[in-house]
């Protein structure tokens, strides 16, 4: 039988200086532009009309460093097929603005003519994402406008959604082929300033062997019930900035991952609000090492997990110097949710190991489950908490976790005005994934 336990002990208050971006970040400045679009539709409904020649003719022809602006007079939507952000480039979208990518499952597809993407099989890597960034320095999404992905929109020729697909693909055990919405591919320095991203068909953002991101000031707005639809998800990447942000989404707010391509490490999540998803994870794919990490000033209201890392053998590595600090939740099941058994039935020799935790100045004020399990004896979750609360009396779950309780005179940090509603109240969502 398995030996389980708990370790508490006091010492010494550990430091917090390592675990961030290594840059020095400060607000975005929007780039200067290098041509106006004016949108000409007043719905993505158009038939048989999409912009993306004119777009994507305008981001190839745009010099590095600066951006297409896109804008309008009496109409304020664009639609577009795929787009390829070239290296540098940036674009802009005006408050009002609304760029919609095409429903139609074929211009998605990965091998042109072959009809998998909009459909569910065993790999789900048939579709390319709505807008690609491959390498390059600098470039990123800017302005006040929306990015709407249609998640919730009728495939073209198709009578479900994209996360209707997703949905039967959980039920038959299969994989949905359904397109992220922005995949940036090893590029330097990239940013997104004040956009909102929504309805996403899968992930909003995912960053993979990028060195150096700035999220600042997004807003990230798709419905609880849509299957997969993580905000933004660094993958083996470093130095990434996510800040003064909101998201509310159907998977992970965010999720630090990691793999063959190398670590995640120097990332900062601050000055953040989570609203609805699964909350600020690391995981599940931690095998690449993920390193140094600063969670601060965050407040999660209504997410399904807070502070989670979830890994199992199949998929896990070293995660070390990992901070969490200034953080308010209410109303989460599981405020606190770290575990090395994320696939119960997982085979291999990728072992999670967890260690060099430290939260300190964390408080649910609603009660919640307290969840801390390290893989096995040599294996062992190492976390310290300073002034950790929970309201009410939490229900706790350990196992060969050595968890230090560090002394704190002070009481539970206040939430009070910490929960502050989503911004922009004429933007809800009025799609659903059901």
């Amino acid at each position: 039988m398995k030996r389980r336990s708990l370790t508490l002990a006091a010492a010494c208050l550990p430091a917090f200086a390592a675990a961030q971006d290594a840059r020095q970040v400060a607000e975005p400045v929007m780039p200067a532009v290098c041509t106006t679009l004016k949108a000409m539709l007043d719905s993505p409904e158009a038939i048989n009309a999409d912009d993306t020649t004119r777009l994507q003719q305008a981001i190839d022809h745009c010099p590095a460093g600066q951006a297409v602006r896109l804008a309008g007079d009496n109409a304020h939507a664009f639609l577009s097929r795929p787009l390829v952000l070239r290296a540098g480039v940036g674009l802009a979208i005006d408050a009002g603005i609304i760029l919609y990518a095409s429903p139609d499952p074929m211009s998605y597809d990965k091998d042109k003519g072959s009809r998998r993407c909009g459909s569910n099989d065993d790999s789900g890597k048939a579709c390319k994402p709505f807008i690609t960034v491959d390498g390059g320095d600098g470039g990123g999404i800017y302005g006040s406008g929306m990015i709407d992905g249609q998640g919730g929109h009728s495939m073209t020729g198709q009578s479900e959604s994209w996360w209707q697909l997703s949905r039967r693909a959980q039920r038959e055990h299969k994989n949905q082929n359904v397109p992220n919405l922005i995949v940036v591919d090893r590029a330097h320095d990239f940013t997104l300033y004040q956009v909102t991203l929504r309805n996403s068909p899968k992930f909003h953002v995912v960053l993979n062997q990028v060195d150096g991101f700035t999220a600042w000031s997004v807003k990230i707005d798709t419905p609880a019930d849509a299957r997969n639809t993580d905000g933004i998800d660094p993958v083996s990447s470093r130095n990434v900035t996510i800040a003064h942000s909101f998201i509310r989404a159907g998977d992970d707010d965010v999720a630090i991952k990691s793999g063959s391509a190398g670590p995640s490490e120097n990332v900062s999540i601050v000055h953040n609000h989570f609203y609805s998803g699964h909350g600020m994870s690391i995981g599940s794919n931690t095998d690449g090492g993920i390193h140094h990490v600063l969670v601060e000033d965050l407040s999660m209201d209504g997410t399904v997990s807070g502070l989670r890392i979830k890994s199992d053998i199949s998929r896990g590595g070293l995660v070390d110097d990992i901070r969490y600090r200034d953080i308010c939740l209410r109303d989460v099941k599981a405020p606190i949710d770290f575990g090395s058994n994320y696939a119960p039935d997982a085979r291999g020799d990728k072992l999670p190991q967890y260690r060099d935790i430290v939260l300190r100045d964390v408080h649910s004020v609603t009660p919640g489950r307290v969840i801390l399990h390290g893989l096995d004896d040599t294996h062992r979750l190492k976390a310290d908490f300073i002034n950790v609360a929970i309201a009410g009396k939490a229900e706790r779950s350990t196992a060969y976790a050595d968890v230090r309780i560090l002394p704190s005179d002070a009481s539970p940090i206040s939430c009070d005005g910490r929960f502050i509603p989503f911004p922009d109240p004429n933007s809800a969502n009025p799609h659903s994934a059901k």
